[in-house]
């Protein structure tokens, strides 16, 4: 059993999830990147979430969200579901999608934390080697919307939705500014961007001529075998962080507030077992609250005795 978990507003978060044994189940082609798009988005709006980056690489994905109402996990439920369904039909497959690990949820505590992530995810073609330019990747990638300020527009897949189905035809999904780069013109962001991704192509195409390496490219890309894994040997037993933070002191300051809100938890979940429903669990408690309804601290009236 997995520790708990606070879930409040307006926090932002790196999320990652990997396929089974590595496949790549996401290879690029159309009807992935449609569908990566059309779940994505329709996850997003349906539970609040703004979507701040993303890209969707042959066997994982990276997307950074901002949770404004404190609801992510019902919409990591939703797209991880709704695409795992897309793409198992797609592969004419029935087995897990998605690999046993739970989700990477990692907490970024502050808008240059957000922005390291952001640079991280987009360039990761090109750290990985597959393509030697963030705008060449074929898969989906936010950048180059980013850049321009516009949307991505994606259509209901038709290898899996109903023709009469409930849900939306088609769909746009925007990404949003992070928090703390509001003040920033489109002009100013966009250079930004750019900047710190020719940073890294630089950087990567400078070790690739030390070492007589050079990007495997979009066309063997796309001949790859949905069915294949990376020849390389899987990293074991890594901790998960929780939290990312640049400033040393934020770190411990979110670890700290990680380990009160799990005594908390702890102390009331045990108390909800013998039948002692009074004491309250702490604000950010969000899956007893939801399916047994119980008790948050930030429930309870401050007049009430």
């Amino acid at each position: 059993m997995t520790l708990p978990r606070e879930v409040l507003p307006g926090r932002c978060y790196l999320i990652t999830r990997r396929c089974t044994q590595r496949q790549f189940l996401m290879r690029p082609d159309r009807e992935t990147n449609q569908a990566f798009v059309y779940c994505l988005a329709e996850a997003a709006a349906r539970h609040g979430i703004e979507v701040l980056f993303t890209v969707a690489m042959s066997n994982h994905h990276h997307t950074g969200i901002h949770d404004p109402r404190g609801n992510y996990p019902a919409f990591l439920e939703h797209f991880h579901k709704m695409f795992a369904k897309c793409q198992n039909t797609l592969r004419d497959r029935r087995e897990n999608f998605w690999a046993a690990e739970p989700t990477s949820v990692v907490r970024l505590t502050s808008p240059e934390d957000v922005m390291d992530k952001l640079i991280y995810a987009i360039t990761n073609p090109v750290k990985d080697l597959l393509v030697s330019k963030v705008g060449e990747w074929p898969g989906v990638n936010s950048y180059c919307t980013m850049l321009e300020g516009g949307s991505i527009r994606a259509t209901r897949p038709q290898h899996f939705f109903r023709e009469n189905s409930a849900m939306p035809e088609s769909v746009s999904l925007a990404f949003a500014r992070p928090p703390g780069f509001e003040g920033l013109s489109a002009k100013a962001w966009a250079a930004l961007l750019e900047g710190r991704a020719l940073e890294v192509e630089r950087k990567v195409r400078n070790q690739g001529r030390r070492r007589g390496r050079s990007p495997l490219g979009v066309r063997a890309i796309l001949r790859q075998s949905w069915n294949a894994r990376p020849k390389t040997l899987a990293p074991r037993r890594v901790l998960s962080p929780r939290v990312a933070a640049r400033n040393k002191w934020r770190r411990v300051e979110a670890l700290l507030q990680n380990t009160a809100f799990q005594m908390l938890y702890r102390d009331a979940r045990q108390a909800f077992q013998l039948g002692i429903h009074s004491v309250p669990f702490p604000d950010g408690t969000y899956w007893l609250k939801r399916f047994a309804n119980v008790v948050r601290q930030g429930d309870i009236s401050p007049w009430h005795h």
